[in-house]
């Protein structure tokens, strides 16, 4: 076989992989959708000021998301450090170059539950840190009460997060709801690690404050994170591209082609696409059923998502 009509993986030795783990950041996360690629390629080629770039983004992302404003980043785990830092400096630009290590007159305490302290690649506590805060666990891994999280909630508490994953404890932890109304009640702001939730509205509607969506895995983008929510905190987010999220910044080609994501979504039949799945799952528990010693059953994901 010649180079020419060799693949990209052969060319590279890499071996073929049958994936059926699903949108895994080890396995490539997702395959792009032709839109993103289109998007992608088109703007590659061009000068673009990023700032306005951003701008066009956020429209996208507040008219799927019913966020105030929105942007994109280089990924969901950088989202939520932007957010973080954002809420600890505000719009003041001296401080965001103190971060992460000069954290001196700021608030600079981020309050998480124990059972949604977990690691979907790395911890997600490091997020936290580096921004320059301190993580505040509330509650055990097993059972966090209301009084738990009222507690761990002081003067220099900058941010709550809350996690959303099938990696967090599904059981004992405080809702969404219960979690926004104790941290609002103390002028608390409640970010949300939605990575791999398909559900772009609902946490917004149930009191968070900014939430922070991987574009790479139910989207099928290009790896990328979105941020959404309260103009003030999305703001202050996006501004920390002038100091820790220089590191995590995104480039153009992510941006295009996160936006043709989530409008290749607003498109997309997800009627049929839930059908093409059921009857893959029937098939195999089916198959499965009529083994001696085997019982075959359907089980749904934690947090309720399907499988794209």
């Amino acid at each position: 076989m010649t180079i020419s009509n060799m693949t990209i993986r052969e060319r590279l030795g890499l071996r073929p992989i049958i994936n059926v783990s699903g949108t895994m950041t080890t396995l490539g996360a997702s395959i792009i959708v032709p839109e993103a690629i289109a998007a992608m390629a088109e703007i590659a080629s061009q000068w673009v000021e990023m700032d306005d770039l951003q701008r066009a983004a956020s429209t996208v992302i507040t008219r799927l998301t019913g966020g105030e404003a929105g942007f994109i980043t280089a990924c969901c785990a950088s989202g939520i450090t932007m957010a973080i830092a954002g809420a600890m400096t505000g719009t003041n630009l001296l401080a965001i170059e103190r971060l992460p290590d000069d954290t001196e007159g700021l608030k600079s305490e981020v309050v998480i539950q124990l059972g949604h302290i977990v690691n979907y690649g790395a911890p997600i506590d490091q997020s936290i840190r580096v921004a320059g805060a301190r993580v505040v666990p509330a509650g055990t891994v097993s059972v966090t009460q209301d009084y738990h999280v009222r507690e761990a909630i002081n003067e220099r508490t900058a941010a709550a997060l809350y996690v959303v994953a099938h990696h967090t404890v599904q059981y004992g932890m405080l809702s969404l709801e219960e979690f926004c109304d104790i941290c609002h009640a103390k002028g608390v702001p409640v970010i949300v690690d939605a990575a791999s939730e398909y559900d772009l509205r609902s946490f917004l509607a149930r009191g968070a404050d900014i939430v922070v969506y991987s574009g790479h895995k139910f989207l099928s983008g290009p790896t990328s994170g979105i941020v959404t929510g309260r103009k003030n905190l999305v703001r202050t987010a996006y501004l920390q591209n002038r100091g820790v999220a220089r590191a995590m910044k995104v480039g153009k080609e992510s941006i295009a082609g996160t936006m043709a994501a989530l409008e290749a979504w607003e498109k997309r039949d997800h009627a049929g696409i839930r059908r093409r799945e059921e009857a893959a799952l029937n098939l195999w528990k089916d198959a499965l059923q009529g083994l001696p010693g085997t019982a075959a059953r359907i089980i749904p994901d934690p947090t309720a998502n399907p499988l794209d």
